[in-house]
C-alpha cells in the first residue's frame, strides 16, 4: 500500500482563496497602515473577509467559524502568516486563538456566552498570563496564588511577565496556585478575568530588540509585566475546574507552538520570494545575481528548510487528524521552524545587500521579531531536554531510538 500525500480537493480550494485575499487584499493594506488608523484598514478587511467566509478558521461552524480539521488550518495558517494582517483580518490572531480554543473544549455555556462569543465576533481580544519572572518556562514553578473567598470568590496575588497583548486585552486567562499540596501538576488553575481591571496592572510593557512598526502596539500588543494584587474573581469564571490549569495550559501552548511554526514557514516564503526578485534584476560586475552559483546556493539551501518545515506540519496535522500523540513532533517542530525562518530571513538580507540592511524593506524588521521564536512557548533548550529524553527512553524500552526520532513516523 502507497503513502498518500495527496491533499483533498477542498482543502486545495480553501488554501488558494486564502492565499488570494493574502495577496490581493492584506498584502496591499500593509502600506495604509502608514497614513491610516489601524481600525480603518482592518475594519474593511474583517468585512472583506467574512463576506468571502474566511472567519475563525479552525472554530466550529456552529459557533460561526469555518469548520477546519487540523490539516485544512495548517494548510490556511502558512499563507496567512505572509502578511502581519493576515490572521488578524480572519480573526485567527495568537495569542487570541489558542484561547479561544481552550474557551472552547473546557468552558461552561455561561463562559461560553459572555466571554467567547465577544472573541469569535471580533469584537474583544484576550490574552494569556501564565509566565513568571522567577518561573521562566518552568511552568510548574509559577507563584502567583488563588484563595477562595467563601463559594462565590477567588482572590488572586502575584506577578506575570510577558503576558502578550495584556495591553489591548478586553479579557485574560490567568493561571494561579489554588492547592499547593496536590501533586504537581495538579496544583494549578485558570481564571478569566475582565479587562480593565484595578487587580491586574500592566507595569509596563517590556521593550525588547524587535524593530516596530505603526500599529505594532495594538496589532502584537506588547508583551506585559503585571502587577496581580487582591484580584476578585467570581468563581462562575474558573475555567475548566480546580486542578486542571497546568494541562490545559499545555495543550493550549502546543497550538501556539504549531502556529508560530505556521506563520514562520508564510513568512520565509515572503522572504524568499522578495530575494529571488531581486536577485533576478540586480546585476553586478556585469552579471545577474541570479546567474551566480553561490546565489543559487543560497536559495537552494533556503528552499530545502522550506520544503522540511512544510512536510513537518503536514505529517503534524495528519497526526492531529487522526488523534495521535503528537507532542515529541511538535517540540521537533518547534524547534526547527524557529531556526528555519531566522536562517532564510538572514539570507534574504544578504542578498539584498545594503537594501536588505536597512529598513527600506521589512526584512531587518522580520529578522529582529524571528528572533523571540526560539524563547517563546518554551525555549529551543527546554524542548531540545524533551526530545533528548524521549529518545533515550525508547531506545531503553524497544532497542532503537526510531520511534522518537522519525523512524515510526505514524
Amino acid at each position: 500500500m502507497s503513502i498518500d500525500f495527496e491533499i483533498p480537493a477542498e482543502a486545495k480550494a480553501i488554501r488558494e482563496k486564502v492565499r488570494k485575499f493574502v495577496h490581493d487584499e492584506c498584502i496591499p493594506a500593509e502600506k495604509e497602515l502608514d497614513t491610516k488608523p489601524l481600525a480603518d484598514v482592518l475594519g474593511p478587511l474583517r468585512k472583506k473577509a467574512r463576506a468571502q467566509g474566511l472567519w475563525c478558521p479552525f472554530v466550529p461552524k456552529e459557533y460561526g467559524g469555518m469548520g477546519l480539521g487540523p490539516l485544512a488550518n495548517a494548510l490556511v495558517q502558512m499563507e496567512l502568516g505572509e502578511s502581519m494582517l493576515g490572521a488578524l483580518a480572519l480573526n485567527t490572531q495568537g495569542p487570541d486563538d489558542a484561547s479561544m480554543m481552550t474557551i472552547l473544549a473546557h468552558g461552561t455555556e455561561y463562559q461560553k456566552e459572555k466571554f467567547l462569543k465577544p472573541l469569535l465576533n471580533g469584537e474583544k481580544r484576550i490574552c494569556f498570563s501564565m509566565t513568571e519572572k522567577a518561573a521562566g518556562a518552568d511552568a510548574t514553578g509559577m507563584q502567583t496564588t488563588a484563595v477562595k473567598d467563601g463559594n462565590e470568590n477567588y482572590i488572586l496575588n502575584g506577578e506575570k511577565w510577558f503576558s502578550s497583548s495584556a495591553s489591548v486585552a478586553d479579557m485574560a486567562l490567568v493561571m494561579a496556585k489554588t492547592d499547593p499540596n496536590a501533586p504537581r501538576h495538579k496544583q494549578y488553575s485558570t481564571f478569566i478575568v475582565e479587562l480593565p481591571n484595578p487587580g491586574y496592572r500592566i507595569k509596563r510593557n517590556v521593550a525588547n530588540m524587535a524593530i516596530e512598526g505603526p500599529h505594532d502596539d495594538v496589532i502584537h500588543g506588547g508583551h506585559s509585566e503585571i502587577e496581580i494584587r487582591d484580584l476578585k474573581v467570581p468563581a462562575d469564571n474558573l475555567l475548566g475546574g480546580e486542578g486542571n490549569g497546568f494541562n490545559m495550559g499545555q495543550h493550549r501552548l502546543a497550538y501556539g507552538r504549531l502556529r508560530h511554526g505556521m506563520h514562520n514557514v508564510a513568512k520565509a516564503q515572503r522572504a524568499l520570494d522578495m530575494a529571488v526578485a531581486h536577485v533576478t534584476k540586480r546585476s553586478t560586475f556585469g552579471q545577474l545575481l541570479a546567474d551566480r552559483q553561490a546565489v543559487q546556493f543560497m536559495l537552494a539551501d533556503c528552499a530545502s528548510e522550506l520544503y522540511i518545515g512544510r512536510l513537518m506540519l503536514l505529517h503534524i496535522a495528519y497526526k492531529a487528524e487522526k488523534g495521535l500523540d503528537i507532542r515529541q513532533e511538535n517540540s521537533i517542530a518547534k524547534i526547527f521552524h524557529a531556526h528555519m525562518v531566522h536562517k532564510v530571513i538572514d539570507t534574504a538580507i544578504q542578498l539584498h545587500g545594503a537594501l536588505g540592511f536597512s529598513q527600506d524593506t521589512p526584512l531587518a524588521k522580520w529578522y529582529t521579531q524571528v528572533r523571540s521564536q526560539r524563547l517563546v512557548d518554551g525555549p529551543d533548550e527546554v524542548h531540545k531536554w524533551k526530545i533528548g529524553k524521549n529518545v533515550i527512553k525508547a531506545f531503553r524500552e524497544h532497542g532503537t531510538t526510531a520511534s522518537a526520532a522519525g523512524g515510526d513516523l505514524l
